[in-house]
């Protein structure tokens, strides 16, 4: 069996798109099939994802992080996302012929890099995590680039894993991890209503005792020249909390508001056991197309051509 391994860097750049592009290149250069790249200009963020060897990975990941942190610089930086640094989260997820264990190895390998070559100070998370307060991604950004400024080499609860116990004045601070398959997905709601998302995004989201392995936030966004309220989540393992059963839960609670589902979409790849095309039909999905959006079949695309 072939071992591959996907990485999905997130980087706190959504409107440049010559940059984007360098920061996609970069890795590309490497060796590693560039599977898929999202910007969003509202949430000021870019998600790059490519796939390849263990080896291939890390070598990617660390090129498209150099090319990326000398031109993004977070005291200049606003978007709806939260974020804590340059390179936000990177994190290696197991395809085929390898274990989560060993992509928590590729993440500390990776981290410890950027760390010492880099300046930037790393955290483990997920898998990769060495305390439980680090396991989740939004306890670790908690107070985002600005508060992590005044805690980094002052609190030590936030002594970084690798890297210097400062932060760095431009980059910030990134968390590097291993985890199941992510899938990255946002329901607009037909309202410019932001307390209203904010209020579904409480309901639904696991700390606050709705949905297991899910993480939610309101956001306001623009589609088609429209102010919309957004439900942004991350489904940390679809198995257990499939797109379907968030849609509807969504769908419920907006209703009981008096609120309409505008669209829905999803920012980034998703395996085929996650969505189906009847799914994505019934969630209104924007622009579906499973030739650019489903991981195996963009996977099999991308070697046809190479």
């Amino acid at each position: 069996m072939e071992r591959l391994v996907e990485c999905v860097p997130n980087f706190s750049e959504g409107r440049n798109a010559e940059l984007v592009e360098r920061i996609a290149r970069a890795a590309e250069l490497e060796g590693a099939t560039l599977l898929d790249r999202e910007m969003d200009s509202s949430h000021n963020r870019c998600v790059i994802t490519f796939a390849g060897s263990p080896e291939t990975v890390v070598r990617a990941a660390y090129a498209s992080v150099k090319e990326a942190l000398p031109r993004i610089d977070l005291n200049h930086h606003k978007g709806e996302h939260p974020r804590m640094g340059a390179c936000d989260v990177i994190p290696f997820v197991p395809i085929s012929g390898v274990s989560v264990e060993e992509c928590v190895g590729l993440a500390r390998e990776l981290g410890r890099r950027i760390g010492e070559e880099l300046g930037v100070p790393i955290y483990l998370y997920a898998e990769a995590a060495t305390r439980p307060e680090r396991k989740a991604l939004p306890d670790i950004r908690k107070g985002e680039f600005e508060g992590l400024r005044d805690k980094i080499g002052k609190d030590p609860a936030y002594v970084p894993d690798f890297g210097p116990n400062r932060i760095h004045p431009t980059a910030g601070c990134t968390a590097v991890g291993a985890r199941f398959f992510l899938i990255a997905y946002n329901i607009q709601l037909d309202t410019p209503n932001v307390d209203a998302a904010q209020q579904i995004a409480k309901a639904i989201r696991e700390r606050d005792g709705g949905l297991p392995r899910m993480q939610a936030k309101g956001f306001e966004v623009e589609v088609n020249g429209r102010k919309l309220a957004q439900v942004s989540m991350n489904l940390l393992d679809f198995r257990q909390t499939s797109v379907l059963r968030v849609f509807e839960e969504v769908e419920r609670r907006a209703k009981d508001a008096g609120i309409s589902i505008f669209d829905s979409e999803l920012v980034g790849l998703v395996p085929r056991a996650a969505l189906d095309d009847a799914t994505a039909r019934r969630v209104k999905l924007r622009g579906y197309d499973p030739a650019k959006q489903v991981l195996e079949e963009v996977i099999a695309s991308k070697r046809r051509k190479s």
